[in-house]
């Protein structure tokens, strides 16, 4: 059971849960009703999918692992799980340049290139989001991993409920998800009950009203 929690913890470590997001939604059907579905990221041609993702990977994966492989080669920090409260303070700061970084560049897009708003709404939500932990996190030990699944659940919930068809299923699946990775980080005594409660409704929350209301 360690081990099984150990690699659940990986798989969803909260560097690659907006890329899961970003994934179910550009791949599993959905649609508007009208000519234009301006908001509609299913429909985006293969190689448009492709280069958003491969954006999204380098900002929110392999730009903050990087930093933490350096930190902790430096001393900085002691694991990349980041175990120790205090240590979380930088890594959380690069997740925030992270996502600036991604935001300004769908930003930057040509106005008539006419990419639907969730491209940029999600890395925005991940500011908000990054800026509320860095906050938590001068007090308390809140889950990141948690946060992680709830900024993906909530970037789904926002996306489906901007969709005139959508595959429902979608939605009890990253529920499943979440509860699935906060019982590891639980099972594992990583975490209490209530920091990854605070964490996952903290970043589904907070990524649900950027994304739908934006």
């Amino acid at each position: 059971m360690k081990i099984t929690s150990q690699l659940i913890s990986w798989i969803f470590i909260p560097l690659l849960t907006p890329v899961y997001g970003m994934l179910l939604a550009m791949f599993v059907p959905s649609s508007e009703d009208g000519y234009y579905q301006i908001s509609n990221l299913y429909g985006l041609l293969s190689e448009q999918k492709w280069s958003i993702l491969y954006s999204y990977v380098f900002f929110c994966t392999i730009v903050p692992a990087i930093t933490m492989l350096y930190l902790r080669n430096r001393g900085l920090i002691t694991s990349i799980e980041l175990d120790e409260r205090k240590e979380r303070t930088i890594p959380i700061l690069v997740m925030f340049m992270s996502c600036l970084g991604l935001y300004i560049m769908f930003q930057l897009l040509p106005s008539n290139t006419g990419i639907s708003k969730h491209i940029f709404s999600y890395p925005l939500a991940g500011l908000v989001a990054t800026v509320i932990f860095f906050i938590m996190t001068l007090s308390r030990k809140v889950s990141l991993h948690a946060g992680g699944t709830g900024i993906m659940s909530g970037f789904i919930l926002a996306y489906a409920g901007s969709q005139d068809h959508f595959q429902f299923w979608v939605i009890p699946v990253c529920i499943l998800v979440s509860g699935i990775v906060m019982s590891a980080r639980l099972f594992l005594k990583k975490h209490t009950l209530s920091e990854v409660t605070i964490g996952w409704f903290t970043g589904a929350i907070i990524t649900f009203t950027v994304s739908y209301f934006l």
